[in-house]
């Protein structure tokens, strides 16, 4: 038994309940999604066997409430949800022997991997039933729902934040960036930095005028770093902007610096305003040749550049990037200022509101 201070005994304890706390929730949660999954499964299976219509569902909710008065999460609108979670992940054995018409989890392994599948079985029993349901109607395919549930599980998104990346289609975003990651990258930093990266990123935290140089939108960043964190996605940690590396005695200025500990490699971004030029992509391999022979640590791996810029032509990418060894690729990206075309004629724009208020 070690000696502690009273301090520290209180921190300890602390710690303890939280930690009690969250294996508790963890284990409700997967208890709530085999019930759900379970009702959806009887339900379905009676409706099809004795054929009955779309309204029974609505006769079991209310015939439930009578049995059990005061019963909560069994409307008939989260009915007709559970059956759906049953129907839809009814082909594999994630919710235990008794369920029908199982075909086991390799349909899973096939798309992630069965290294992987171990994972992914924590993380679907991890997110709610509301994320789970919101994934269903706003996906089709698997790999789809299986990178939405990664995604939620381990950032610990809530069901809005879920719901916005949904609707922005964050699927497609990521691993689509130009970039030469597997050519550069020791292979399990490559897959895993390819899968990193979004093609697009949505800055609708900043407000910035078209006509605003680099440094002004860096500015618009810096005001709004931890959003711009959020929006890079999980295990970045800001190390500083106009980070300065002294080379030969020559100043080296990159716009923001970053690490990243998953692929555990320094992430260099330089920010431009304009469409990428061939010529940004031996800037930034100078840059990252600076970094790994002066910043980067012995343990980590290869320094990552990514070039944010308002506009690319991905052949052009690929032929500037082809020559390089060094890791690199090129995002694009929206501020608040671009409506979206669904919403244009509907919601004026910046201009347009800020003519009102004068």
């Amino acid at each position: 038994m070690e000696l502690v201070s009273y301090r520290d005994l209180i921190k300890n304890l602390k710690s303890t309940i939280l930690q009690s706390r969250y294996v508790a929730a963890r284990l409700a949660n997967r208890e709530l999604l085999n019930l759900y999954f379970q009702s959806g499964r009887m339900i379905n299976e009676q409706i099809m066997l004795n054929k009955w219509g779309a309204k029974i569902i609505d006769k079991i909710s209310s015939d439930l409430q009578i049995e059990q008065p005061g019963l909560r999460g069994f409307s008939a609108g989260n009915l007709k949800k559970m059956r759906m979670f049953y129907t839809e992940w009814a082909f594999c054995i994630l919710f235990g022997p008794s369920v029908t018409g199982q075909i086991s989890l390799n349909v899973i392994e096939g798309v992630i991997g069965p290294s992987m599948t171990g994972q992914f079985i924590e993380s679907f029993y991890s997110i709610g039933f509301t994320h789970h349901y919101l994934i269903l109607i706003k996906t089709k395919t698997l790999d789809e729902r299986i990178f939405y549930i990664q995604d939620a599980a381990c950032n610990f998104l809530t069901t809005r934040v879920l719901e916005k990346n949904l609707n922005e289609n964050l699927y497609k975003s990521f691993g689509g960036l130009p970039n030469n990651f597997q050519k550069t990258l020791p292979e399990t930093v490559g897959n895993k930095a390819v899968r990193m990266f979004k093609d697009e990123y949505l800055f609708d935290y900043l407000n910035t005028e078209e006509e605003d140089d680099e440094r002004v939108f860096e500015n618009s960043i810096m005001q709004n770093i931890r959003k711009f964190i959020m929006t890079l996605g999980a295990d970045f940690a800001f190390i500083g902007n106009q980070y300065r590396i002294m080379v030969d005695g020559e100043e080296l200025f990159i716009d923001l610096l970053f690490f990243n500990r998953k692929i555990q490699s320094l992430v260099a971004i330089e920010l431009k305003r304009g469409k990428f030029k061939a010529e940004y992509a031996g800037k930034m391999n100078l840059y990252l040749s600076a970094l790994d022979e002066y910043v980067k640590q012995p343990h980590e791996n290869p320094s990552i550049g990514i070039v944010l810029c308002k506009e690319k032509n991905d052949k052009i990418v690929e032929f500037s990037f082809r020559d390089f060894n060094k890791a690199m690729g090129v995002a694009t990206y929206k501020t608040s200022r671009e409506i979206p075309s669904q919403y244009e004629g509907i919601l004026p724009n910046a201009d347009v509101l800020r003519d009102l208020i004068d």
